[in-house]
């Protein structure tokens, strides 16, 4: 989930390139929406990564909160570029499952999901 319709297009072409499948939101909403849609459809994502901060709509933060709300067990990856946020400096307390701090370079994000997936992959 990110805001930047850029940073989602790039991303989406890394982690494909690192052989995940990959659907991508602009805001907390849609995501949400989504998740929740995956869930009924018994088909659950395994990792989710997500921006702190959105111009004009939901964040990370809200966002995994909800998210939270529909799967106890998500695995989420929190993405910002503040990195002396409160919220990346101690993410595991917000439950997050890892930081991705921006810009990463594709062995950081790749690093960040095989530290959320463990066997999952």
């Amino acid at each position: 989930m990110d805001d930047e319709k850029n940073i989602r297009m790039v991303l989406s072409d890394l982690l494909t390139y690192l052989g995940y499948e990959v659907v991508t939101a602009a805001d907390g909403e849609t995501a949400l929406k989504i998740y929740q849609e995956e869930m009924i459809k018994t088909n659950p994502f395994n990792a989710v990564i997500l921006d702190l901060t959105i111009a004009g709509g939901m964040g990370g933060l809200d966002t995994i909160k909800g998210l939270q709300k529909i799967d106890p067990n998500v695995k989420a990856i929190v993405a910002s570029g503040y990195s002396t946020d409160p919220i990346v400096a101690n993410y595991t307390e917000y439950g997050f499952k890892a930081t991705l701090p921006k810009p990463f370079s594709v062995e950081e994000l790749s690093n960040a999901l095989k530290e959320v997936l463990g066997d999952d992959q």
